[in-house]
Parts: C-alpha cells; structure tokens; sequence
C-alpha cells in the first residue's frame, strides 16, 4: 500500500532508516512555548519583554549572544524552546521562574500550533517547521511581574506597535491566538 504521506517518525541521520521513519526536516524543527499573559479587562494588552543583552540568554531561553544582538529592542513574549524530553506544562513553569520570577496564575487557555516555512537565509532549501505551545494567562494586577532578565518588561498594547516591533516572528504566534498587532505582518525572522 504505497502512499505518499509520511508520519513524523523520526530517526536521526540524513536518510531514512527504513519504511515508515523520516528524519528531522533539513532546515530542522523547533518546539517552543509562548506564555501570552494579559492584564485584568485590557484585552488588547500582552506582556512583552526586551532582553537584557547582559542576562544569561543562552542557558534561559537557547539564545546565543548573536541573536540577542539581531534581537535587539524588539519585544518578545516570555518563551523558551522546551528543553530535551520536557513537556509543554513543565517548561511553561520554567518559563515563569526564569524569566518572571513569578508563578503562574490559572491558565486560561492553551493551543498547539504548526507552520512550515521557507526562512529566506537559511542554507537549507526545505522548510523549517515550528510547533507552538501556546499558554494563555491572565495576571491578577496591572502592573507587570518584575523583570528579572529583561531590559523591560511591561503590559503592550498592541494597537500602538507595529509586527516588525516584535522579534523572532513572535507577531505570528499572537494573530494565531486572535491577538494581531496592527499593521501588515512582520517577514519571519531569517
């Protein structure tokens, strides 16, 4: 039964090991959790962040001092990729201790998302795949968590910043939970 559908069976290497299995996308693959945490009855409000180029990214967040240089001031959601064979749940919490030295408040709701792409500087000519665990809070006060690895940490609006103001394609990952910022979407990051 023959079929052109593969299954994300995944074996490492650069050829499949056998009927069934595929590899990692050449481009690679990354899963990573979003925490999108607004203030009480200010719906077009997030909790962003600039990074503190003087922080520990890499061992927060996998972000090597070049890429906290690309990122520069834009804002980005508290979020990490998730450490090998953690869960979505678990790295939520990692997220919260590390970058807002706070614990959650209940959850109030949670995605999963998937997007496949072509990322314009990337050597590789196949697509790079994210998948998105997406948590969603709302924090008891309006006054923000302190901000602990960040340069700034503060409620947005995001009718008054445009999607290039938002690093790492983070803009993508707020319109997929219905939170847009104004203006035509950011290019994904390269």
């Amino acid at each position: 039964m023959a079929s052109d559908r593969r299954f994300t069976r995944l074996r490492p290497g650069s050829v499949s090991p056998g009927p069934g299995y595929y590899v990692v996308p050449e481009d690679g693959m990354c899963l990573s959790t979003y925490l999108v945490i607004r203030p009480p009855r200010r719906e077009r409000e997030v909790l962003l962040g600039r990074l503190d180029p003087t922080a520990s990214w890499f061992e927060i967040a996998a972000l090597e001092p070049s890429r906290v240089e690309r990122i520069g001031s834009q804002w980005l959601l508290p979020s990490s990729q998730l450490v090998f064979f953690e869960s979505p749940d678990t790295s939520a919490e990692r997220i919260a201790r590390e970058q807002l030295s706070a614990p959650l408040p209940p959850r109030e709701g949670f995605s999963v998302h998937s997007e496949a792409y072509v990322r314009p500087n990337a050597p590789a000519t196949g697509p790079h795949w994210d998948l998105h665990f997406v948590y969603r809070y709302r924090w008891p006060t309006a006054r923000p968590p302190p901000k602990g690895p960040w340069a700034e940490l503060a409620f947005v609006d995001l009718d008054t910043i445009s999607p290039e103001e938002i690093g790492r394609g983070q803009a993508d990952v707020l319109a997929l939970v219905g939170l847009a910022p104004k203006g035509e979407p950011a290019p994904r990051p390269g």
